[in-house]
Order: structure tokens, then sequence, then C-alpha cells
């Protein structure tokens, strides 16, 4: 699979599951338990490699980092993951709302030609 995608696309692709737990544990700052506690809450879902070995990507070392912050600060890890789950919700919300406001502009006919009600 990986060698369909040529590797400039990978490295600057999000998505794509670079990182093993041991990498991103040590990135985090955290434990490899804390990487399977998020897991086990739904806040991310790593991919397996083919021999089983979960990997990570940078967009959910980014989601990890923010529970992270919020566990150092006292809050349970279930807390933690679901107000990191809310503020993504809340995030992608607030970009369609835009996107949908931005079209209602454009599409809206301008009031100040003549002619125009």
């Amino acid at each position: 699979m990986t060698a369909d995608i040529p590797l400039s696309d990978r490295l600057d692709d999000d998505d794509y599951p670079a990182y093993t737990m041991g990498r991103a544990a040590e990135m985090l700052g955290a434990t490899p338990a804390f990487l399977r506690a998020i897991g086990e809450a739904r806040l991310i879902t790593p991919l397996r490699s083919e021999g089983g070995h979960r990997r990570y990507s940078r967009y959910q070392l980014r989601i990890a980092a923010r529970a992270r912050e919020l566990v150092d600060r006292g809050t349970p890890i279930e807390a933690a993951c679901r107000i990191v789950i809310l503020e993504d919700q809340l995030e992608e919300a607030q970009r369609i709302n835009a996107e949908y406001r931005n079209r209602a502009e454009h599409e809206a006919p301008d009031s100040s030609l003549p002619g125009a009600s």
C-alpha cells in the first residue's frame, strides 16, 4: 500500500500513520499506557501495521497532546477525551457554518444594484 503513495505525499499527509507507539509516546512525553487508554476511550483509533502494531498520525498526536494537557491539569482521562471530542465537533460545526455563510453571501443578490430587492 505505501509503495503506491509517493514518499513526498506521505511526509506531507497529517493522516499518514507514520509513528510507532513508542515514538508517539516519546513525542508526547507520555506512556504507551496513556495512548492505549485514549484508544480505549475512543478518542483516537490508531491504524495497525501488517504485524498488528499501533501506528499514529500527526493529526492523532495533536489530539492526544490536547488530551494529555487536560490530564496533566487533573482532568480524569475519560473526561479529557470527551472534552477533546466536543472541542473537535465544535470546531467542525463552526467551519461548516462559516462555509454556509460564505456561500449565502455569494449567492444573495446585491441589494445595492438597481432592481435588486
